[in-house]
């Protein structure tokens, strides 16, 4: 399989440098094998060496790659044993994108965490009812592509805009803002893939988003930032089969 692509289809930006391209490229081509079914799940890994033969590569390249897929929770290492498929991208997630964009979602996914995280502890403490309002619109629009059963993908934008509008800080404005082409494609993925399932998995999606809204309502802080960041950890992890149950 060539490597990828310079520019990827979900419109995330290429890593810098010779050899970040290069594991980028290598961890496109173990995540087809995975999705393919060479490497199936629980499966173990070749070794380092015959994968740095295989793919033409060198072994700091392997490893960096390997530490990638690690991350996102597609291989765990076992100590004296070697790396195993732990889980594996859907497949419908690849009618949606290429597996050469499912990294750099996966890393979009982790800053989130962190940043809406925080956004959503502050929201708690400082919104005023019109942020509030807001947010509840935004709240209500996706109750209705629900039962009409569409996608919903630019209310789930507003809603997360309209918490971080309800910071009333304007770093964190500018910033959710400024990477909304980026948040917006994992959320036409993660919706996508929620669309193909029973309509209860979209009102499990609901449901985190009322736990976050109510939580800010509360003025609670502290369960603001929890309710976020497991809705953006369970939306992360509904990209994989095989992959331990969403957090509750």
């Amino acid at each position: 399989m060539s490597p990828a692509p310079a520019d990827n289809l979900a419109g995330f930006p290429s890593e810098k440098g010779a050899e970040a391209r290069l594991s980028s490229a290598v961890y496109e081509q173990i995540a087809t094998l995975i999705v393919s079914g060479e490497f199936p799940l629980n499966a173990r890994l070749p070794a380092e060496a015959e994968l740095a033969r295989r793919f033409g590569a060198s072994r700091p390249v392997i490893r960096e790659a390997l530490a990638r897929l690690r991350d996102d929770g597609i291989i765990v290492s076992r100590q004296g044993s070697g790396s195993y498929v732990r889980a594996r991208p859907d497949n419908a997630a690849l009618r949606f994108v290429p597996v050469s964009s499912i990294a750099d979602i996966q890393r979009c996914f982790e800053f989130r965490i962190g940043m809406e995280g925080a956004a959503a502890a502050l929201a708690a403490g400082r919104a005023q009812e019109a942020d509030l309002e807001e947010i509840r619109a935004a709240l209500r629009d996706l109750e209705r592509s629900i039962a009409a059963r569409e996608l919903g993908a630019e209310a789930d934008e507003r809603f997360h805009l309209a918490v971080a509008k309800a910071t009333r800080n304007h770093y964190h404005i500018s910033v959710q803002t400024s990477l909304q082409a980026h948040i917006g494609a994992g959320m036409n993925l993660t919706r996508n893939l929620s669309m193909l399932h029973a309509e209860a998995r979209l009102q499990l999606v609901q449901e985190e988003h009322i736990a976050v809204l109510e939580a800010i309502e509360a003025r609670d802080s502290l369960r603001a930032r929890a309710a976020m960041e497991i809705h953006i950890g369970n939306a992360r992890y509904r990209m994989f089969q095989g992959i331990s149950e969403p957090e509750k």
